[in-house]
Formats: C-alpha cells, structure tokens, sequence
C-alpha cells in the first residue's frame, strides 16, 4: 500500500472533523453513546455505567507487543488504555482498571500528547482500548494531534457493545477496527455484563465496521493498514458460542475476516459468581473453538502460539 494516509487527515482537511466532534459532545448532554443509553449530563459532571463525565480517564499508555501480529511490527501497537468500560464482565482480566477506576483524568491536550509520543515513538498505529464510552474526548484529541503531525492509523479497540449512531460519527477517522464478539447467547450475556443485548448489539455493530473498513489489509511488512481484526475470549465449557459466533462471520461478514481466537481466560474479577467460569480454559476446550472455526469457513485466524497453565 504505498503513500498510505490515514482516512482521519482527509476528513479533517474535508472539515468534516469538526462537525464530528460537534455532534458527539452535543450526545453528552443527555448521554446515548452506547447502548446502555443512560441519558446523563456528562458536561455538567453526571455519570452513568461508564463513570466518565466530560474527560477520559487514562490508566496507562505504551509501544505494546503483546497485540496481534499485524498492529505490532517491530516498535509495537500504541496503546492507550481508558479506565472505565462501558461493558463491564465481571470475569474482566483488567478488573482494577474496568471496575475500579485506576486511572487519571486528563484533558483533550494531554490526550493528543499521549498520541503524538506513541507516534514519535516509532509506534506502528496508535490504539484506544476500551474507547466507546469517551468517542466526544478521542475526536478532540484527534483534531489538535493532527495539527501537530498525527500520521498513523488509530484503532478502536472495543469489546464489541457499540451503537450505530456513534459508529457512523467514526466513520472517515478509524481505519481499524478490533472488536470483540464476546458472547453469542443472551442469558451469559446477562449474566456476565447485565447485557441481554449484546449479541444483538455486537452483530449490527461488526457490520457497521465492516462497511466502513471492509477486511484487513496489510502492506508490504505486515502491518495493518486498514480493516477489521476480529477478536474472540473462547470461555471455559463453549459458554462464548464460538461455532454461532464464526457461522455469523462466516455468513455475515466475510469469510476473509482476520480473527483472533484467544486462549487466556483465567478466572479474574468476579469469575467465581458465575457457574462455570471459576476455572482456567482448557486446552480441550480452545483446540475444539478452532475446530468450530474451521468448520464454518473461518481460515484466516491469527497464529502466534498459544500457552497453557498446566492444571
């Protein structure tokens, strides 16, 4: 992909940023930014599930090689990780930073700084974890990092419970998009997030995405470009409905979707309240969710090697 640009700096020299930002701050007012619709004023201090008025909280930032083979390269995936969710599993492997709130508020100006230092240095892309309930706070930041030379893609890094309405405002400023598909029936759902909704949610919303991006691209040294990457937490006793969710990716989406079948579940959080998550995934049950996988078509999946805590 020679003289790539991110699609951020066309729609930012189109002024269409502006209105952007307009509109996602004018949503706090009486906030439905996700599908939790809580309908607080966060410009005034309010809060609702998400615990975020009108700054981000940031937990911490870093060049991160642990991510999928494509956001990493050689300098690593710029991440930065938001405090607070808007999901909340209570089996969350970062529960201190989700549930607890460890983190500090910053401005919009400490936000692109954060952006501009991943970039200087030598980051590959730049990737907001847990970004859907501070979208008004991001595309803020944006417009003052790229008058200061922000050139690489941004990532949106999610756990899959987003709206359409505020996935529409992202379209023209993310080029990647990694959702989760976390759950595929509603009462684990329920269960573990108190949302019903989320199977429902996550397909309208990988759809959306997919639209928008389409499947994963790379360049010539395989780094991601632009597209969506695909993750997917196989749960202890198939709990995830990993064959369902792979039938709607393979049916839905695209059979050439880049997905990340991941085996480190491990009991955090509140894991212990639910029936059947108090246990460490076995390597029985991850080997059978690639099965499923293959089995509906999905051949593109990430393949770094997995490791199993032997029990």
């Amino acid at each position: 992909m020679p003289n790539f640009e991110p699609a951020f700096i066309e729609t930012f020299n189109k002024g269409a940023l502006a209105g952007k930002i307009e509109a996602a701050h004018e949503i706090l007012k009486s906030c439905t930014l996700c599908p939790r619709r809580c309908e607080v004023d966060r410009l005034a201090g309010e809060t609702g599930i998400c615990k975020t008025g009108p700054k981000a909280y940031v937990s911490s930032f870093n060049p991160h090689f642990g991510e999928e083979d494509p956001l990493v390269g050689s300098h690593g995936s710029g991440t930065i990780f938001f405090t607070h969710c808007n999901l909340l599993c209570n089996f969350c492997q970062n529960y201190d930073i989700s549930h607890l709130g460890h983190g500090e508020e910053i401005s919009n100006d400490q936000l692109a700084s954060i952006m501009l230092h991943l970039q200087n240095g030598g980051c590959h892309n730049v990737n907001f974890v847990t970004p859907s309930h501070v979208v008004p706070q991001i595309l803020s930041a944006l417009e003052i990092a790229i008058g200061k030379g922000l050139s690489v893609p941004l990532v949106y890094n999610t756990g899959g419970y987003d709206s359409i309405e505020t996935l529409k405002l992202l379209e023209g400023v993310f080029d990647i998009y990694m959702p989760d598909f976390k759950f595929w029936d509603p009462e684990v759902a329920q269960t573990t997030c108190n949302a019903e909704d989320y199977p429902e949610v996550a397909q309208k919303a990988l759809i959306e995405m997919h639209r928008q991006v389409g499947d994963l691209i790379t360049d010539d040294a395989g780094i991601a470009r632009r597209g969506i990457l695909l993750r997917h937490l196989v749960l202890p006793h198939g709990l995830a409905g990993t064959r369902e969710i792979m039938r709607f990716i393979a049916r839905k989406i695209s059979l050439n979707t880049y997905v990340n079948i991941m085996p480190q579940y491990r009991p955090c959080g509140r894991a212990g309240e639910v029936k059947g998550l108090s246990v460490h995934l076995s390597q029985k049950d991850y080997k059978k969710a690639l099965q499923e996988a293959k089995e509906e078509g999905i051949e593109r999946l990430d393949s770094r090697e997995r490791r199993f805590i032997a029990r």
